[in-house]
């Protein structure tokens, strides 16, 4: 079976603790609980999350939705940006299958990403080294007033924002998220497409604006 490889880059650096982490643990549970609900998901989708802090680190290799565990997430540091590039890149790189003549490989993977504040490393590298994979479409996440947009931008076209950092934002955006996967691995079970623009979602909720 052709997987959905689904990644999460997290930003649990030291601006995230208290309100704004406790959201994305509680929005992360509630994603996941939601595509297990979809016979589409179930089907494709696995998750994988990595976070980034003063190092970035995979805490929960690609999984299928029915094995994903909770992670565990505290909030320190800084916010290694590029590293979780760097990371990103080599995960996908060794999860997943690639097409050859013998064989249909795994699906293009998505990625989500969500910052609430400016790289603390050379986050221009680790551009590069994200640049070197190649992926269905990855959406990026500025989490209130000190997520840099220009940056996220030279990463993907695929930008929004959220104006707070608070629940309310945090869980709507993973609400979206779970939609758009479901949405995704629809369109690869009946229609052989991959998602591949922002356009291609479902609209966001009031909450979550498209940066252009």
């Amino acid at each position: 079976m052709r997987k959905l490889p689904v990644y999460l880059l997290l930003d649990v650096s030291g601006s995230m603790f208290g309100e704004p982490l406790d959201a994305v643990k509680s929005g992360v549970n509630m994603m996941v609980s939601t595509l297990r609900q979809d016979p589409y998901a179930l089907e494709t989708a696995h998750i994988s999350v990595i976070t980034f802090n003063h190092s970035a680190e995979q805490v929960v290799p690609l999984t299928e939705l029915v094995m994903f565990q909770e992670p565990m997430l505290t909030a320190s540091g800084q916010t290694s940006f590029g590293e979780a590039l760097t990371l990103l890149s080599d995960c996908v790189k060794g999860d997943v299958k690639k097409t050859t003549s013998s064989q249909k490989g795994d699906w293009k993977p998505l990625v989500f990403i969500m910052t609430d504040g400016l790289p603390t490393d050379d986050w221009h590298k680790g551009l590069k080294r994200f640049q070197e994979q190649t992926y269905g479409m990855v959406v990026a996440c500025a989490a209130g007033e000190h997520a840099d947009t220009t940056i996220l931008k030279q990463v993907t076209n695929n930008v929004v924002s959220i104006d707070k950092a608070d629940t309310a934002s945090i869980q709507a955006f993973f609400k979206w998220v779970s939609t758009s996967i479901s949405v995704s691995s629809m369109r690869v079970e009946n229609e052989s497409n991959e998602t591949t623009t922002i356009l291609e979602l479902p609209p966001p909720p009031d909450e979550v604006n498209i940066v252009l």
